[in-house]
């Protein structure tokens, strides 16, 4: 009996999140395309760009609808079950409405493996549509009036940069002075890079700084800095949204903003956020399955309204809590995590309250 009560909730289950799955997508396309066409024609991209930039966006639509398409899946499963009295005949033969749950639980488990799995795609695709949305194809080999954070400290200026011979024209590069180093202050006519010896500076001059006032100067014709590890290519990336980044890639942004001084709370709410959607998956279904029991006490509209009216407080948290994580009214693991946690502990509770 258990074996069979378990594959029907999991059919009806499954059939609802498909369906949702597919439908949803395709209204976050619309919704976005609707938003961005103006954009999109100023631009002077294509029909077949456009398409191709929002097929690198799938991975995004699809992180975003796991967590929908499990809360509509769990409501009606669950409110179907209790309206055709299902619930009450398993537990008259001795099945808990824990135990119904239980494969619920378990592909939420699933589920949220899979959005982890998502984790890291989501932001490679969405950096390979902002650059076709962009207009800056894979083959760009240049970048003009640019600057630049290296990661031995170096705040550098660039006038032109062509990354396929290896040149660049001028240049100033910046170095504050600390104890443990003297600062640096070089201008430069223009750069050449060569994998033997990588960038020597031409026609340029350059001042040395120590903390204690002490200053030295030559003009030069060629120099030569072995702190400067950067290859043309990595000069080449235009900055990128927390959107279009990977864990890793947020946690280096983050590191390199904290040694220049800078305000690295927006990406660590983005890379909180990016741990805490997936576990809300399961989440909302602890949320929804208990909720989804009430129609005895408001009728079918209650029950139904309520779950599907949680994914609007859930983003309208999220977006809150993210704002104030990145005003620091919030630390960034509480705005990443306090929906999860508010909608968790409402779950629990209800399913505590839920007769078994």
């Amino acid at each position: 009996m258990i074996r069979t009560l378990d594959k029907m909730v999991l059919g009806t289950f499954f059939k609802l999140f498909l369906v949702v799955c597919v439908a949803v997508p395709p209204l976050f396309i619309l919704g976005d395309f609707t938003e961005q066409a103006d954009s999109y024609l100023d631009r002077g991209l294509s029909r077949a760009e456009i398409l191709e930039a929002y097929l690198f966006k799938l991975p995004e639509y699809l992180w975003f609808s796991l967590p929908i398409a499990a809360l509509v899946a769990t409501v009606f499963t669950i409110y179907n079950m209790t309206r055709h009295r299902e619930i009450v005949a398993a537990k008259a033969g001795g099945i808990s409405f824990y135990r119904i749950l239980a494969p619920l639980f378990v592909v939420g488990v699933g589920l949220m493996a899979t959005a982890f799995g998502l984790v890291d795609l989501v932001p490679r695709g969405n950096a390979i549509a902002a650059s076709i949305q962009r207009d800056e194809g894979p083959n760009r080999t240049w970048r003009s009036q640019f600057v630049y954070r290296s990661e031995t400290g170096f705040d550098w200026q660039v006038d032109r940069l062509q990354a396929d011979n290896g040149r660049m024209t001028g240049l100033t590069l910046e170095r504050h002075a600390t104890p443990e180093r003297r600062g640096l202050h070089v201008t430069a006519a223009g750069a050449t890079w060569s994998e033997e010896d990588g960038w020597q500076l031409v026609e340029g001059f350059m001042r040395s700084l120590g903390v204690d006032s002490t200053e030295y100067a030559m003009g030069f014709n060629r120099l030569a800095l072995p702190e400067i590890t950067e290859r043309p290519r990595d000069l080449l990336e235009v900055p990128r949204e927390p959107e279009e980044m990977t864990i890793a890639e947020i946690d280096r942004i983050s590191a390199i903003l904290e040694r220049s001084g800078g305000d690295p709370k927006e990406w660590q709410v983005r890379r909180g956020q990016m741990v805490a959607l997936p576990i809300a998956i399961l989440v909302i279904i602890l949320f929804a399955a208990p909720l989804a029991t009430s129609y005895k006490r408001g009728g079918a509209a209650f029950g139904v309204g309520m779950s599907l009216m949680t994914v609007i407080a859930f983003i309208a948290i999220l977006r809150l809590a993210q704002a104030l994580g990145e005003a620091g009214a919030l630390s960034p693991w509480m705005a990443a995590w306090s929906p999860n946690l508010l909608f968790g502990s409402v779950g629990l509770v209800l399913l505590l309250r839920v007769r078994t």
